[in-house]
């Protein structure tokens, strides 16, 4: 478990409060409380269909909430529009099925948000972008199409593109489950050095032992609910709900 940093104390950053969110008769987000704090790394664990995706994707307003509030850095998230883009701008997103443009260059593929919505120059971009490629370790591959490059590099893009938003917070939707077993522990690297450098980061995963390493907190999901949140430690060594006992019970076994 990593020592937490001094700033994780620091005051909230994305509020959500009484939460709701129907998919038809599924209620599939019930009366969600949950802070996350500036320079915190929060990992939302749970068994399938348990609402941890909608949560995520929520914070974005990718998935839009039938009532509740939810802030980031104290303002509601906006409907639509410009508003909803900056938003957007703020809070980096990494999916499980990387969403890069096949048809630009590694390079383009990073520098088009800083570019279009950030209004940053070109080479100020293409600068910045060269230097978080070589961050997670892609900088050769910058003139390089998706296409060409394996799933772990192009999730590896997929993380430099968020961070060249320069977000307040980054979402990761399931970054490792559309992967090699191979290639996983490249992109869990580059995310464990993120955590360390304090960036404020919501991951959604099934990487036990990545909560461990570079979570402050863990919060378990089931049935449209949080069920319970404590540090790494307290959580995979002393689960207080039967439901995480028989979740860990099942993925620990393994």
């Amino acid at each position: 478990m990593t020592s937490e940093p001094d700033h994780v104390a620091g005051e909230p950053l994305v509020v959500l409060e009484d939460v709701n969110k129907h998919f038809g008769e599924l209620h599939v987000l019930q009366n969600i409380n949950l802070t996350i704090n500036r320079g915190e790394v929060v990992v939302v664990i749970g068994p399938s269909g348990s609402g941890k995706s909608t949560l995520c994707r929520a914070i974005n307003r990718l998935e839009t909430i039938d009532d509740g509030r939810i802030t980031v850095d104290g303002k509601d998230l906006p409907a639509e529009g410009k508003a909803l883009a900056k938003l957007r701008a703020d809070v980096g997103m990494v999916f499980q099925s990387f969403n890069l443009f096949a048809h630009k260059t590694i390079l383009d593929n990073v520098t088009l948000g800083p570019i279009k919505v950030r209004k940053q120059k070109p080479a100020a971009a293409r600068e910045r972008a060269m230097e978080l490629l070589r961050r997670v370790g892609i900088d050769s591959q910058a003139s390089k199409l998706p296409a060409q490059l394996s799933g772990g590099q192009q999730q590896r893009v997929a993380i430099a593109r968020a961070l060249a938003m320069d977000p307040k917070v980054i979402l990761f939707d399931e970054p490792t489950s559309a992967l090699d077993p191979e290639m996983v522990n490249e992109v869990l690297d580059v995310m464990v050095d993120l955590a360390k450098g304090g960036m404020t980061m919501v991951v959604v995963t099934h990487e036990m032992g990545f909560a461990r390493k570079a979570a402050n907190r863990v919060v378990f999901m089931a049935d449209g609910q949080i069920v319970e949140e404590s540090d790494p430690e307290s959580f995979f060594t002393n689960p207080k709900s039967s439901r995480a006992k028989d979740f860990l019970g099942k993925i620990l076994s393994h």
